[in-house]
């Protein structure tokens, strides 16, 4: 049987997969591991969940704050919230647990439960899978008094602007550090429609937003971080230094310069790397990145004197390699970047503050930028194949081994199982795209001859 949790939380189809009956069952299990774990000992349990606008996020939210109210939790409903905002509150309120309703950058019809404990890092897997195994289980309720009180707490939301706010003028140490930028920001329909905005105006920006009226239906749909065309266009008809653009729940940003050119989530991890390492603020000159990085962002921190460290895919591994060593900086090509500093997971938002801040302290985006080469990148998912076998099958690393050897320093190759289907990714990165497509057709076809069920 599949794991339930993924890499960022349970995510399926709304009310189907995602149903209220499970969004209780899992407030309850998740009450009564954390609680086993002693993580409530001595106090009455506090929760803050928020959601993303989807409308199924109404039902959803309801049934988890019913979950945990009737295994003894009070519950501070923060309403929509960007993801970080959660993780962010579930700290500055002390609370023991922090809950998410969103499905990220998927479509609408989607949606997902996700979990944060105390200080508002994320569970770790096995923390989930003891969740996982108490579902549905008998247990005995509490009555009375000690049922849980659920709260609307949406005025914490001004709380994380001031935090990400007070964030960017610490960066920069200017107390108005955006002032001067012209700035668009693509909310996506979703969790940062209102604050992303408002952050960015409070620093000094002046701001044109758009893709920021959420109707409950509209998130992700065509917008947002996943589908830059209109910000693209939006940067260039303003006249804007910039554009940013958030996913439905507002843990990852892109960016775009002022010429309407995409900075994906590797130029903003180096440019924040260079600006923290001049800062003195880069632990140990360290980025942590995942392996699909490109290698223009290797050679470009190795020039910098900055080391890499690479983690698994998935924000939730990048933070554990960040954790481990005590690093500073970490994120994803896809714009999940985390500043330990400043916040525990991926947050957009504080991401497209400090971008900016770096624009108005130097040159423009597009000429930091320019350092940070991107290599013509393949990536070919085969279907219908034993992934277990990715690692161990003679013959298909013998033709993983002649690639690598033909590309040399000028590329990279990535054979990546999928950690939930019968897919394997194949990444070939190359001098030129006529390279990279070349030997990722090659290496699809040795996946299929060797792999196929």
């Amino acid at each position: 049987m599949a794991r339930l949790f993924g890499t960022d939380g349970v995510r399926g189809l709304a009310n189907r997969d995602i149903t209220a009956e499970l969004a209780v069952d899992l407030a309850v299990a998740a009450a009564h591991v954390l609680a086993e774990r002693g993580e409530f000992s001595g106090h009455r349990p506090r929760a803050v969940i928020g959601r993303d606008t989807r409308i199924s996020g109404e039902f959803l939210s309801a049934a988890v704050c019913a979950g945990l109210a009737s295994a003894g939790v009070d519950v501070l409903d923060v309403g929509v919230v960007p993801t970080p905002a959660v993780a962010y509150l579930t700290a500055s309120t002390e609370a023991d647990l922090g809950v998410v309703i969103s499905a990220s950058h998927n479509p609408m019809p989607d949606n997902g439960i996700k979990f944060f404990g105390s200080g508002g890092h994320k569970l770790d897997d096995g923390v989930e899978d003891s969740i996982e195994d108490r579902l549905g289980e008998e247990w005995e309720r509490p009555t009375g008094d000690q049922v849980g009180t659920i709260r609307d707490a949406s005025h914490l939301a001004g709380g994380y602007v001031e935090h990400v706010v007070s964030a960017v003028r610490s960066f920069a140490g200017a107390e108005e550090p955006l002032a001067g930028l012209t700035i668009v920001v693509d909310g996506a329909h979703g969790a940062a429609s209102h604050v992303g905005p408002a952050a960015l105006r409070e620093a000094g920006a002046t701001v044109h937003a758009i893709n920021a009226a959420p109707d409950g239906l509209n998130i992700n749909d065509g917008v947002g971080s996943t589908h830059l065309e209109s910000l693209q266009a939006a940067v260039v008809e303003h006249g804007a230094d910039l554009g940013v653009a958030f996913d439905g729940d507002a843990d990852r940003c892109l960016a775009v310069d002022h010429t309407g050119e995409v900075v994906d989530g590797d130029s903003i991890m180096g440019l924040l790397a260079l600006a923290l390492k001049d800062a003195g603020a880069l632990y140990h000159d360290t980025l942590v990145a995942t392996v699909m990085s490109n290698l223009g962002l290797h050679r470009a921190m190795t020039a910098a004197g900055i080391t890499i460290i690479e983690a698994a895919v998935g924000d939730r591994y990048v933070l554990e390699a960040m954790r481990e060593g005590g690093y500073s900086l970490g994120g994803e090509q896809s714009g999940h970047v985390i500043v330990s500093d400043y916040a525990t997971t991926g947050d957009g938002v504080l991401s497209a503050l400090l971008v900016a801040a770096r624009v108005n302290a130097g040159s423009s985006l597009r000429e930091q930028c320019a350092g940070i080469e991107t290599l013509p990148q393949v990536l070919i998912n085969v279907k219908g194949v034993d992934r277990t076998r990715v690692h161990s099958d003679p013959d298909l690393q013998k033709a993983v081994g002649a690639a690598r050897a033909a590309l040399g320093t000028d590329g990279r190759v990535l054979l990546r199982p999928s950690g939930t289907e019968p897919v394997v990714r194949v990444m070939v990165e190359a001098a030129t795209a006529e390279l990279a497509n070349a030997h990722a057709d090659e290496l699809a076809e040795a996946v299929k001859r060797r792999l196929t069920l």
